[in-house]
């Protein structure tokens, strides 16, 4: 893995998580904040943490900012610091800027003025719940676009000891298996073997239209295979 240089602005609950974990992955991070005990607390855990004005682009050049490959701006529920912070990244011509929102007002502003992406954690962490809740056996959502989705589920049991050539998961419902979590031995199988059945330990990762999906499980009947097939 390549290693970045990454300028965190903001140490709030969200940018200090990102800060340690880019930090464990082997990457450099400076982090910034104006709150001192934010900075203490995140001290051990990068490269270089600083008690500084994110938004003055003196402060970032400063902690050497204008040679990051990534910014990382989350101020919280400031958005003027959010707005400011992020136009002296970009005049510091860090290529990739990415934005936590709080609102998508604030998302709106952050994409006219050119961010890499927006980031809206409350409403992601939302729609990944509601899918969780209003489904037993989905285990992971991830939203991919307005109506495009990659979910985890646990295997039906009626597809237990089927394979996935059998299913025929792609024609019938219109998704892709995108890879197949072996969960007793803890392994992610990108490409899974399209003859091997499935297992009660396995869960498949899939994705496509959120109606189509809906449809593997609404769909699935008692013999283990889609409408059509008996």
């Amino acid at each position: 893995m390549e290693k970045k240089r990454f300028v965190v602005v903001g140490l709030g609950n969200f940018g200090h998580t990102l800060a340690t974990k880019l930090h464990e992955q082997g990457h450099e991070v400076v982090a910034v904040d104006t709150d001192e005990n934010a900075v203490d607390r995140i001290a051990p855990y990068v490269n270089t943490a600083a008690v500084g004005d994110g938004r003055q682009i003196e402060t970032l050049k400063r902690l050497g900012a204008e040679k990051a490959d990534v910014g990382v701006v989350s101020t919280g529920d400031d958005i003027t610091a959010s707005i400011l912070a992020t136009m002296s990244l970009k005049d510091l011509k860090v290529e990739d800027i990415f934005v936590k929102v709080i609102s998508i007002n604030h998302a709106r502003v952050m994409d006219k003025i050119g961010v890499t992406e927006s980031i809206f954690p409350e409403r992601e962490s939302a729609l990944r719940l509601a899918a969780r809740i209003a489904s037993k056996g989905i285990l992971n959502y991830i939203r991919m676009g307005t109506s495009l989705s990659i979910q985890e589920l646990a295997v039906p049991t009626t597809w237990i000891g089927r394979s996935l050539r059998e299913l025929e998961l792609p024609r019938r419902y219109r998704i892709s298996v995108i890879a197949l979590h072996d969960m007793l031995r803890d392994e992610m199988i990108p490409i899974p073997d399209p003859d091997a059945p499935l297992k009660d330990s396995d869960t498949i990762l899939i994705a496509g239209k959120d109606d189509d999906l809906a449809k593997v499980e609404q769909e699935s009947d008692d013999d283990g295979l889609p409408k059509g097939r008996r």
